[in-house]
């Protein structure tokens, strides 16, 4: 139970002392993440950093070394490094670049999004047709509300999966679970994706693509990064946060009178979630960052504006993880079989459209990932075929945590309706 009152008093029980040790431990998984020795390369190719930031803090809950359940830093990750992640991430959406990629590109990054949310309830119902305890569950514990942060994850990113975690309400063992889920089936996806870059063209011929307009795409971006990049500034720190924080307060001022409002005036929505004050915080927010897009704003990117929310992610990511209870992990490992229906489902969809439109291996790639890893697999996936090509996986990531979180809402509920009772 999240409030529960444990009967061994943790080692560390005062607050600030518990935020220093993971901010500690983020560091060290950063630092570690980036050394050149081949051992440790090796061991991140296989976990990573994001895993250790989820499952380490989790270690020091489960090891009773500090009190994820009832203390105060989750909450203060959930309502402001939140929030402040999803507007610094949305600020530089760049919707006419969205329109000029929206022949192939557009087409596949939308086909992904439509196979994670079709795919997901398909998944729920083919497994409850052979073992429904897996899709199951009561309360806190039923599995589409689990299943649903995943979705998420899965069309947009870790910031999305939080605020649905928040909106759901999935008992931190079922969270558990779901965390080894998306970065098990996930990683292995991406690991696919990585080699396919390495034999592109092979996967274009399959597809009989033209990839001209993917070499004119890289050397637009190539000028447009080289153009606009700077170094960042006091100032430019001091206006993102201005921005990121100011808009968090006033999505927090106003969602709780929108809430009342639903509560009040339309009691049947709650099951949709729209009852629930945070809906509406991570709602407000992005729509924020989404019409600072449309200003000046926009520009403070070339400064490093998705570099900063990056920064508040993990840092929530890190409050998130305390509550995790290790052991809870593999409660029920058929999870693993629905994540794997659920992705195939993605890729065949995607494969389908793909050899329909011809389109590049890149555009395959950098569609699933795009929704599937967020910015930061999107990135290294985009990398891996031009660096100057990042910037596409930037702008598709954009989108998709723009939307994700109620793409990923919407997935739930229909979850929810083929879940067995």
């Amino acid at each position: 139970m999240q409030n529960a009152i444990r009967e061994v008093t943790p080692l560390i029980t005062d607050n600030a002392a518990v935020l220093g040790l993971l901010m500690v431990v983020l560091g060290i998984v950063f630092y570690t993440a980036n050394l050149k020795n081949k051992y440790i390369a090796r061991f991140y190719s296989v976990i990573p950093p994001l895993l250790l930031c989820y499952f380490i803090p989790g270690l020091l809950n489960s090891a009773n070394i500090i009190d994820g359940e009832n203390s105060p830093l989750t909450g203060i990750g959930s309502r402001f490094f939140l929030p402040s992640c999803l507007i610094l991430f949305t600020l530089n959406l760049n919707l006419k670049e969205m329109w000029n990629l929206r022949k192939r590109a557009g087409l596949m990054f939308l086909t992904g999004t439509v196979g994670i949310v079709l795919g997901g309830p398909i998944a729920v119902w083919i497994t409850s047709l052979f073992a429904p305890q897996i899709v199951g569950g009561a309360g806190p514990d039923e599995v589409w509300r689990g299943l649903g942060t995943l979705a998420g994850s899965w069309i947009g990113g870790s910031a999305n999966q939080v605020a649905l975690k928040e909106i759901l309400q999935p008992s931190p063992r079922l969270f558990s679970s779901i965390i080894a889920v998306d970065v098990f089936v996930a990683y292995i996806w991406m690991a696919f994706l990585l080699y396919g870059a390495t034999k592109q063209q092979k996967f274009n011929q399959f597809f009989n693509a033209d990839a001209s307009d993917v070499e004119a795409l890289t050397k637009r971006m190539d000028e447009q990064q080289k153009t606009n990049s700077r170094m960042p500034e006091a100032k430019d720190f001091i206006i993102m946060l201005a921005l990121a924080l100011g808009g968090t307060g006033l999505a927090s001022l106003l969602a709780d009178p929108i809430a009342s409002y639903m509560t009040i005036n339309f009691p049947e929505l709650e099951k949709f979630s729209l009852t629930n004050s945070f809906f509406w915080i991570v709602l407000v927010a992005t729509l924020i960052g989404i019409a600072l897009s449309f200003t000046p704003a926009r520009k403070l990117e070339n400064a490093g504006a998705s570099k900063l929310g990056t920064t508040l992610l993990y840092m929530l990511i890190v409050t998130i993880g305390m509550q995790m209870d290790i052991a809870a992990i593999l409660e029920n490992p058929g999870l693993f079989i629905v994540g794997i229906i659920w992705l195939g489902i993605h890729a065949l969809l995607l494969f389908l459209v793909g050899k329909w439109v011809k389109a590049p291996f890149f555009y395959f790639a950098v569609g699933s990932m795009s929704n599937i890893g967020g910015v930061a697999s999107a990135t290294v996936t985009s990398a891996a075929f031009h660096p100057s090509l990042i910037s596409v996986g930037v702008i598709l990531s954009v989108f998709s945590y723009a939307i994700g979180t109620y793409a990923g809402w919407l997935t739930a509920i229909l979850m929810q309706l083929v879940s067995p009772s």
